[in-house]
């Protein structure tokens, strides 16, 4: 007797385009790399940050927001952190504009991932004006006029945050639809955190430049989060 043929089982275009794509763009080591450093960058920043406001005689993080760190003798740290987070934060949105190409927010989320990161680049080369007594010696009152860079860098954090919740937000969308529904509540809490941060800084509430740094770090983590996601 002749054996009957063996039939290998067909794939379907979308199994295959679905292989391909993971291979292709989660798999490839320059789209790993650009992840990679997303992955990094909120994590970097706030504990450069967060290391400089514990240890820098003067600073009160429940008055002084973490931008003021770019003051002083050591300013440059917290200049060269924006920098550094904000370049890699550029590169993480070109890996997610990759792993996240024909999905939900698929187009948007790292457009604003990339405008968040070119704002935190700006906000570092545009440094706020010495206030409020830091860096030590500085008068315990706000100058009485912005310089030009202080408004720069106002203008910059303003387009940053409002990107980086804008961000949070449509990756809620995106994993809403993907059926991820606790990344989903995550990702809108994030932006949520930064949002009443801000609002409250804006306000001149008790301890704003907390609430600000709480909010800002939560979510600046969670992009970053999601970014070490897709390299899984």
């Amino acid at each position: 007797m002749t054996a009957a043929p063996t039939v290998a089982p067909v794939r379907t275009d979308h199994a295959a385009g679905a292989d391909r794509t993971r291979g292709a763009a989660g798999g490839a080591p320059g789209v790993r790399a650009l992840l990679l450093c997303g992955a990094v960058a909120g994590p970097l920043w706030a504990a450069v940050a967060l290391t400089q406001a514990a240890t820098r005689t003067g600073f009160d993080l429940t008055r002084h927001p973490l931008s003021a760190l770019s003051n002083g003798g050591l300013g440059w740290l917290q200049i060269t952190n924006f920098l550094i987070a904000g370049a890699l934060t550029v590169a993480g949105a070109a890996g997610l504009r990759r792993t996240l190409a024909g999905k939900p927010g698929g187009r948007w989320a790292p457009r604003l991932v990339r405008t968040y990161g070119l704002g935190v680049i700006a906000a570092g080369a545009l440094v706020m004006d010495p206030a409020g007594g830091f860096p030590v010696g500085t008068p315990d009152s706000m100058p009485p006029s912005l310089s030009w860079h202080a408004v720069g860098h106002l203008l910059a954090g303003t387009v940053s945050f409002t990107a980086l919740i804008a961000a949070c937000y449509v990756l809620g969308r995106h994993f809403a639809r993907t059926g991820s529904r606790g990344r989903a509540v995550a990702s809108r809490a994030a932006g949520t955190a930064l949002l009443i941060g801000d609002g409250w800084a804006m306000t001149g509430g008790p301890a704003g430049s907390l609430t600000l740094a709480i909010g800002a770090i939560t979510a600046m983590v969670w992009v970053s989060a999601v970014a070490a996601d897709r390299l899984r």
